[in-house]
């Protein structure tokens, strides 16, 4: 017997062997059937493949409109769209808090003439679309389905994501506004109204991906998402709205990370446990209990150094996310640690998937690891310490509170903090990092964005704000003020705002008298 201990981040033990005695006690149910461990559907990637995305956004919304025009003709089947800081966090580009960030990060939309640009030439009846946005998602989604209008597309064949999970930008990422009781409120206002006018819209991405970026385990990914996900499921209960409605169109969001099989053990678990979860909360319509989610591979995994070797890390969590069953995956361009991906990354990045999708043969059958005594056991350990964490959230509280009195956000820190002691101690080696360097330097050409956009976009919202009926938009802002202090559903005023031209930050600003800010 070897001496040696591995020992997982989340604290999972490792065997030199596994035998059937280590999977003795597990049952396995055929895909498509509760609680879904093998996939929530009975034939996978042989009924269908994922969803190929690319996620994209920078600039102007002319300059992106160009780079999702490139990943339509390259193959891509689905677009996710990045916004800009001020886009996330509620104010129009000519804002002094946007200064220097504009277009930066992703696209600034400050209104619907710049979603109209983003789209043209693109029938959103054809496309699926992704947006990676939270404080201000029920504005990106109003700007998306006025668009929709002006095309003349029918309302139910519009499909597509919000990511609109505000919980963990509590706990993880930072771009919110309001504080968490108003913040609920309107997402279970946009669950409430996409279930009657966006019948197909998957109305929230339960994110467990920023999460892992922000430095959390594999374990604590899936317990603080699914926990995160039982709130939003309450939140709606008590609205009065029907689980097995509002439950179809919930949708998750992981990460892929390097270790292949801790993260197949990852998806299989987060799929088993949700079904579990919602199965309790009352759900009796099985699409309602089926965990879907879309993968984006690990950005904090990619270095700066050697950065061709991305491509490798990119290529095995590519193939984790295959094999755990997702529905829908984003591949990082290599040069993502230096820079917005270039086109050519961005190219390399969507060729990954497609050779995982034609060439490996991990699309041709269910469940390719099922059976594995390693994969086996591994799953059902890392489902009983996501559980033992989601019991101690449960305990406090629910995660509302468990964010309010920094129990999510201690965890992730101390997660952090012991894996990157790990790099600098050597005892995790990342290759081309802290082991295998090399004195050369790969001189990989980054992706700028030009300053001069801020000026730009301000000049856009003057001339739109000359061609507005400004008596409108002040009785519509108004009317938005009037509902905000109500229980009235804020989507419909919202869409009017939009379609009469009020800006992204009117809207924010106006909401933020009411409902105020969020204080960390």
């Amino acid at each position: 017997m070897s001496e040696k201990k591995i020992i997982l981040d989340s604290g999972i033990e490792i065997k030199e062997n596994y035998s059937n005695s280590d999977i003795s006690d597990i049952s396995l149910s055929p895909a498509g059937e509760f609680p879904y461990t093998r996939g929530v559907q009975q034939s996978m990637y042989r009924g269908k493949l994922w969803t190929m995305r690319q996620y994209a956004g920078f600039s102007t919304a002319e300059e992106s409109n160009k780079r999702y025009h490139f990943l339509l003709s390259q193959g891509v089947s689905g677009l996710s769209v990045a916004f800009d800081l001020p886009t996330q966090i509620g104010y129009d580009s000519n804002h002094p808090l946007s200064d220097g960030e504009v277009g930066k990060v992703g696209v600034a939309i400050d209104s619907l003439s710049d979603m109209e640009k983003l789209f043209e030439g693109i029938n959103l009846e054809k496309v699926s679309t992704s947006m990676t946005i939270n404080a201000t998602g029920f504005i990106l989604l109003a700007f998306y389905v006025a668009l929709a209008k002006k095309q003349g597309a029918n309302l139910n064949n519009i499909s597509g994501t919000i990511q609109n999970d505000i919980l963990k930008e509590y706990a993880a990422r930072g771009t919110y506004i309001y504080p968490p009781k108003p913040s609920m409120r309107i997402i279970t206002d946009i669950f409430e109204w996409c279930s009657k006018e966006l019948p197909k819209w998957n109305t929230i991405s339960i994110s467990g991906y920023h999460i892992r970026e922000a430095g959390s385990t594999a374990v604590q990914e899936i317990a603080f998402t699914l926990s995160n996900g039982k709130a939003y499921v309450k939140a709606a209960l008590e609205k009065g709205l029907d689980i097995n409605v509002f439950g179809k169109r919930l949708s998750f969001f992981f990460n892929a990370h390097n270790n292949l099989f801790e993260e197949v053990a990852k998806f299989r678990a987060a799929r088993t446990m949700w079904a579990t979860i919602m199965k309790e909360l009352g759900a009796t319509d099985e699409k309602a209990m089926m965990l879907r989610f879309h993968t984006q591979t690990g950005g904090s995994t990619l270095t700066a150094q050697q950065p061709k070797n991305n491509i490798s890390r990119v290529t095995i969590q590519t193939l984790a996310a295959v094999l755990g069953g997702t529905q829908s995956l984003h591949t990082n361009g290599y040069d993502e640690a230096l820079s917005l991906p270039t086109e050519e990354a961005a190219s390399i990045a969507l060729r990954t998937q497609q050779i995982v999708a034609f060439e490996s043969g991990a699309a041709d059958t269910v469940d390719p690891l099922a059976g594995s005594y390693f994969v086996e056991k591994l799953t059902k350990e890392v489902e009983q310490a996501a559980w033992k964490l989601i019991h101690t959230i449960d305990s406090m509280g629910g995660s509302v509170v468990a964010i309010e009195n920094g129990f999510i956000q201690d965890e992730i820190a101390r997660s952090a903090f012991e894996y990157q002691k790990k790099i600098e101690d050597g005892s995790k080696v990342i290759v081309g990092l802290n082991q295998f360097t090399s004195n050369t330097s790969d001189k990989i050409p980054g992706f700028k964005i030009d300053d001069s956009i801020q000026q730009l976009q301000t000049e856009k919202i003057i001339q739109l704000k000359l061609k507005r009926n400004q008596e409108k938009v002040d009785s519509i802002l108004s009317e938005l003020k009037r509902i905000a202090t109500t229980e009235e559903n804020i989507m419909p005023i919202v869409l009017e705002a939009v379609e009469n031209d009020c800006t992204l930050g009117e809207i924010a600003d106006t909401l933020r008298e009411i409902f105020g800010e969020y204080q960390q």
